[in-house]
């Protein structure tokens, strides 16, 4: 009899599930995906239907499902952390008590009434901790049979930070950072204070910060603020927060708005305004204390662990800037990152820990890592693609040779084209990695404008990322190994820069960010840096087809890499969710599968449809 395991994460942000069939990873989706509600927090409903439905069990036959945290231990958290701040955190209290009483409580009871809407089961619920969650993630998938583990994000129950040793199937705490002590909670004020989204705008703060000017006093004298005021970071990685500059413990907000103000004498960013430099530079300057920390975390593991290897998880392993610096510093001699990082992510560590802690089972690691590619979502048949063509009336070239259909692509993109590319399996986690991707010719001086504003719908100053060949990743990029998850940033090679005008650093944001600063300009940040995903031929034949026919056809073995959804959208899931997303963009070409749809042939669309609401079929 097969051993079945479901993992969930739910009832904060992404929400997932992931299903384990004898310890193999079979399948696993994050929840807005379906839903189309970006971040959904919702139970995984529609996620679990799909990973049953791909692994062929249904849930009767689950032996254990795994909830990705202790509800009960966070709700010890939150009535002591009200306590130890009161009378501070009224407001907060009475909106968040109720409903941990009313429903978070009752967890056990929430979780099996929601699973009974699927169908009947008896499997053993289990509640592994939050961070031992992100570690399982990290560390079981990994290649490497011991590593030490390092876990960093906001906070789970009380856990801010672990480092802990993984070696065969167990993993041992050895050091914990607790609760409202916290880099990722410091890092999401910085987000906020500049005036973007906490829990999503992070990575708009990293891709902002390389505009800061080095050179700027400020930035000097921001770093030196935030670590006398705001972060006390000692010699052991360990840090403690002054939660007088701080209100998440007990309010709804992030910060406190006129001591931060009055820290860095610039006002807290109202949203969607223009970006100034000061903004520019308090990025640069937090970014920068950011690495120090988790260099300093690094540090603090290979000591405790004495290990060659690191393995990471948690949202701030999602900082791919400090995540290549880490590499580079050689502090261990390999690093594997667990590429759906974030909470949807604790939905995978959940299983594996249920798999290797509660069941016992012996592991073996995989030197290519277990993770297949990261492509574990929904894929589509070439009967649900004309469907979906018939129902949209939507004319389309069907390819019987795969390599044609490369050429022609190639051919599309030399001229300037934005392509939709929607292949195979979806990814798990927050990257495009060729399943659900838009691309382009990296050499166009004008592709970056025309993803970020004419198809993204996003920031202009947002970076994009370059799709090599996992055989030319040096002929690109200073770096070594490959990076096949795009949670690494790398320098592009010193040949390929171009001359910058003196100046470079005065410029205004968009005129630094419009110069040619290499022979690819389109995914050449402005601190000629680029976030790579080198792609392999054997985790992703048709991909690497493609980029290999643009190499030989132009003797370039790079494209642009985008995630294939628009500003506030969840990555497109179905071959529908594709179609509505290229026609209510400036994209120029769809392929889904074999079949190559061309804006100008489609059927007009009634004009003045909010491309941000979903489209319904008829």
């Amino acid at each position: 009899m097969h051993e079945v395991i479901l993992g969930i994460s739910a009832y904060y942000h992404d929400s997932a599930a992931v299903i384990m069939v004898d310890g193999e990873i079979v399948a696993a989706a994050q929840e807005e995906r379906f839903t189309r509600i970006k971040h959904d927090e919702s139970f995984p409903i529609n996620a679990i239907k799909y990973v049953l439905e791909e692994s062929g069990y249904s849930l009767s036959e689950v032996k254990a499902v795994a909830f990705y945290d202790k509800p009960l231990l966070k709700f010890e958290r939150l009535l002591e952390t009200y306590n130890g701040f009161a009378p501070t955190g009224l407001k907060s209290f009475v909106s968040a008590i109720p409903v941990w009483i009313k429903e978070k409580l009752f967890m056990r009871r929430m979780i099996n009434e929601e699973l009974a809407k699927i169908g009947p089961t008896s499997a053993k619920l289990l509640f592994p901790e939050h961070h031992l969650s992100h570690g399982a993630s990290a560390f079981y998938p990994s290649p490497f049979q011991e590593a030490a583990i390092l876990t960093v994000d906001g906070v789970g129950e009380w856990a801010t930070t672990t480092i802990s040793k993984g070696e065969g199937n167990d993993i041992t705490v050895l050091k914990e950072l607790q609760f409202p002590h916290s880099v990722g909670l410091f890092y999401s004020a910085a987000t906020a204070f500049c005036g973007f989204k906490v829990n999503s705008g992070e990575y708009k703060l990293m891709g902002l910060a390389p505009y800061g000017n080095s050179q700027s006093p400020k930035i000097k004298e921001w770093k030196k603020a935030i670590f006398d005021n705001l972060v006390d970071l000692k010699s052991d990685g360990s840090l403690l927060l002054n939660m007088d500059y701080f209100s998440y413990a007990t309010e709804l907000t992030m910060f406190k708005k006129a001591k931060w103000e009055a820290l860095f004498g610039i006002p807290a960013r109202e949203p969607e305004t223009e970006i100034q430099q000061e903004y520019m530079d308090l990025a640069y300057a937090v970014q920068e204390a950011t690495e120090e920390i988790v260099f300093a975390l690094a540090k603090a593991a290979k000591k405790l662990t004495n290990s060659r290897n690191l393995v990471m998880a948690g949202g701030v392993a999602l900082n791919c800037v400090a995540n290549g610096k880490l590499i580079r510093s050689k502090i261990f001699d390999k690093i594997w990152i667990q590429p759906a990082s974030g909470d949807a992510g604790g939905s995978l560590g959940a299983a594996l820990a249920a798999h290797h802690i509660w069941l016992g089972n012996k592991r073996v690691a995989n030197p290519d890592d277990s993770m297949r590619g990261a492509y574990l979502g929904p894929e589509f048949s070439e009967q649900d693609i004309l469907r979906m063509a018939k129902r949209q009336k939507a004319p389309f070239h069907k390819h019987d040779s795969f390599k044609e259909l490369c050429s022609k692509v190639t051919d599309l993109m030399t001229e300037g084209k934005a392509i939709g590319w929607f292949q195979g399996r979806m990814e798990f986690g927050p990257r495009a990695l060729g399943g659900r991707s838009i691309i382009g010719d990296p050499r166009h001086p004008e592709m970056q404008k025309k993803l970020n504003l004419k198809i993204k719908f996003r920031e202009g100053f947002r970076p994009f990322a370059p799709s090599v060949l996992e055989e030319q990743v040096s002929r690109y990029f200073e770096m070594e190994g490959d990076s096949p998850y795009m949670l690494v940033v790398a320098p592009v090679v010193e040949d390929m820069r171009k001359p910058i005008p003196d100046n470079y650093h005065e410029m205004p944001m968009y005129e630094r960010l419009y110069q040619e600063r290499s022979d690819l300009p389109a995914i050449t940040h402005v601190d000629f840096s680029a976030r790579v995903q080198s792609v392999s031929k054997k985790t992703n034949p048709r991909y690497w087809e493609l980029i290999n026919t643009f190499s030989e056809k132009e003797d370039c073995g790079v494209v642009v890499n985008t995630s294939f959804n628009v500003r506030g959208e969840p990555i497109v899931c179905t071959p529908h969710d594709a179609y509505v997303c290229f026609m209510r963009t400036n994209m120029d070409a769809l392929v889904v599968g074999d079949f190559l749809f061309i804006k100008e042939e489609q059927p007009k669309w009634e004009d003045g449809v909010d491309w941000t609401k979903q489209f319904e079929l008829d």
